[in-house]
């Protein structure tokens, strides 16, 4: 065959396309990509497994710690029983809790300045705690009976103030109450019998504050009940109203005037 022939045989062969990367077998692509990143992908393996371990102990530990910080606080009696607790277990809710426990100790023993520093431990290491408004009505409880009443005044408003859904909001009411009077301000302390059964009528201080009232003087700036100067709705209530006096009767012996024809 001359050369000219082959070349014409060699144009009539239709060359076959190589084939594209996108016609590769998925398996062999998984392959590949293992084999590239097969040292990235066990990383991160590693890091999800530590991580998953590392939470699994750190909560193991802590459900034990807290556990053990229950016991310990549940069989302490004293001072040194609950300061021990409290070194052991700082972080856990007994540990908080003994400084409470360690307060009202303290506190029996009447010394208050120490319950008081106990207390405020308590508040600057766990300011969020849920047990927080107990320990500044605790402080406000010391500092009365230190005679720094000015000082307890001003912790019970801010307690009332700072935390007005707790249970502790009523209870600083009506704490107030006792200084305002023994300060004279009667007015004062009437106002916060108000505020108590306006906010709390349906817990147990709303009766605290109904006795507390009927205690108070008069305000002097409030008209006589059923006096013509009074403004309509500033009447007492019955059972705080001023008795009226009763209707003069007549002497024994006489009869009644009878009315002219």
């Amino acid at each position: 065959m001359t050369t000219l022939a082959r070349f014409h045989c060699l144009g009539d062969i239709e060359f076959m396309p190589s084939a594209s990367p996108s016609a590769l077998d998925p398996a062999l692509e998984a392959h590949l990509f293992w084999f590239k990143y097969r040292g990235h992908i066990l990383a991160a393996i590693l890091v999800v497994i530590l991580v998953i371990v590392g939470f699994a102990g750190y909560r193991f530990y802590s459900e034990r710690q807290q556990a053990s910080a229950a016991e310990l606080l549940g069989s302490a009696k004293n001072a040194q029983s609950y300061e021990q607790v409290i070194a052991r277990y700082p972080n856990t809710q007994a540990g908080a809790t003994a400084h409470l426990f360690l307060a009202e100790t303290l506190r029996t023993d009447r010394k208050f300045a120490d319950s008081n520093a106990t207390l405020q431990k308590l508040i600057d290491k766990y300011p969020k705690h849920e047990l927080i408004p107990t320990a500044r009505m605790a402080i406000a409880a010391n500092l009365e009976s230190m005679g720094k009443v000015d000082e307890a005044l001003a912790t019970y408003q801010r307690v009332a103030a700072d935390y007005p859904k707790s249970f502790e909001a009523p209870v600083a009411l009506i704490s107030q109450i006792r200084i305002l009077k023994s300060k004279t301000q009667d007015d004062a302390a009437r106002h916060i019998c108000e505020t108590v059964l306006t906010q709390y009528r349906e817990s147990i201080w709303a009766g605290e504050a109904m006795r507390e009232l009927r205690t108070l003087k008069p305000s002097a700036s409030a008209a006589p009940a059923g006096g013509s100067n009074a403004a309509p709705g500033m009447n007492a209530p019955p059972m705080l109203a001023r008795p009226q006096p009763a209707a003069p009767t007549a002497a024994k012996g006489t009869s009644p005037a009878k009315p002219k024809r």
